[in-house]
């Protein structure tokens, strides 16, 4: 087991979750990654694992059929398998931030609706609220619903789902018309139902098919195109029209937790990887580990490491005690991932050519990393977050 990343305080239960994760990673995840992210095919038979093992119901509570654990447990599992395949992590990570919206701000009946079947992972989740146009600026959304009575048609165009063709339940955010003066406050989250796959998958609805990534990939990434479709009131997040941004950046705090442990995940096998062939390959008479630049490098890679993934518990265990934590989590998902991207590109630079090599795993870190640095907000986004957080905290 790693010297690195090992996490104070945790009970036998979730020593014990762990434990299995890592075994499912060493076993089923590891020993086909690299083959099928070079093929980007869908990790079918490690999401039947996953649902096996009951990873998709890890949060749910134990009345709707799932384990009841905390985000920390969550996100220690999360760093496990995204060491051994980002984009599986990738898969879980929309399926929770919709189970935990619908927790937070689901009515009674669509919890007993929807997180039943979540639990079990015949109900897969994904979230959008990213368009063409807009990026990080959320308020520039302009996919659009208008009420017709009891229901809403929908137009417009969404951009960057993760499992948009897999999931069979999308939580969309779109503008309507509640009259309010901040922009923020005609926004809902609306909870869309479709058949997975590619083409029309719903009267008005489609996933026109896969969009092509540098990495990140198995994992299918689309838009979703609304054309004048239909969709009942009570389909609303919640219910009550005009919360859905306010839902939407709730969700997201979680997810920047997942996008730091995943950095954290993916820098350790980095680290892993390089200090591994740092004691094989042999330069000047001697292993290059051996060198003290190479030495120093290692050095510095464990310490990014491991500081990441002390933030990353720090913000999880602040969500989990019900307290606000974009501070933490912006923190976590900035740091993470930014060493993240260094430790990598340390760990290629430590392989030399042989790191440009498909043959070698480091090629394929090396082209994942980047997501992290824009998956769930920027770079920029969490200083923008730690910055306002800093003068409420600091104001004269």
């Amino acid at each position: 087991m790693s010297r690195l990343q090992q996490t104070e305080g945790l009970t036998d239960v979730q020593e014990e979750i762990l434990k299995t994760v890592r075994a499912f990673v060493e076993a089923e995840i590891l020993p086909v990654a690299t083959e099928l992210e070079h093929q980007d095919e869908y990790p079918t038979a490690i999401v039947e694992g996953l649902k096996e093992l009951g990873l998709f119901g890890l949060m749910i509570p134990e009345q709707y059929g799932g384990l009841g654990e905390s985000l920390l447990t969550y996100a220690l599992c999360v760093e496990e398998i995204a060491r051994g395949w980002m984009s599986v992590s990738g898969i879980i990570n929309t399926h929770f931030i919709v189970a935990y919206l619908l927790l937070q701000h689901g009515t009674d009946e669509q919890k007993q609706k929807y997180l039943p079947r979540m639990a079990t992972g015949d109900v897969r989740g994904a979230f959008s609220m990213s368009e063409p146009g807009c990026g990080s600026d959320v308020a520039a959304i302009k996919t659009k619903a208008v009420k017709n009575g009891d229901s809403y048609t929908v137009n417009g165009q969404k951009m960057w789902l993760t499992n948009g063709g897999s999931a069979n339940l999308v939580a969309v955010l779109v503008k309507t018309d509640e009259g309010a003066d901040s922009v923020y406050k005609n926004m809902t989250t609306f909870l869309v139902e479709k058949e997975p796959g590619f083409g029309e998958v719903d009267q008005g609805l489609t996933v026109p098919g896969k969009i092509e990534k540098m990495g990140y990939k198995g994992v299918d990434t689309t838009e979703l195109i609304f054309d004048g479709y239909r969709i009942d009131a009570g389909q609303i997040l919640g219910g009550v029209p005009g919360k859905g941004f306010y839902q939407m950046m709730d969700g997201v705090e979680v997810g920047r937790v997942n996008v730091a442990a995943r950095g954290c995940g993916v820098a350790r096998r980095a680290f892993e990887l390089g200090i591994s062939y740092a004691q094989q390959r042999e330069t000047f008479g001697r292993k290059i580990a051996e060198h003290q630049a190479v030495l120093f490098r290692l050095a510095d890679m464990a310490v990014k490491v491991e500081a990441a993934h002390e933030l990353m518990v720090k913000a999880a265990r602040k969500k989990d005690a019900g307290s606000r934590n974009d501070f933490e989590a912006g923190v976590a998902k900035y740091l993470a991932s930014e060493y993240c991207s260094q430790v990598v590109e340390d760990s290629f630079r430590i392989h030399g050519g042989y790191g440009f090599s498909k043959e070698y795993e480091i090629e394929r870190l090396y082209r994942e990393a980047p997501m992290l640095l824009i998956g769930e907000g920027t770079a920029d986004i969490q200083r923008m977050i730690i910055g306002r957080r800093l003068l409420e905290d600091y104001k004269l």
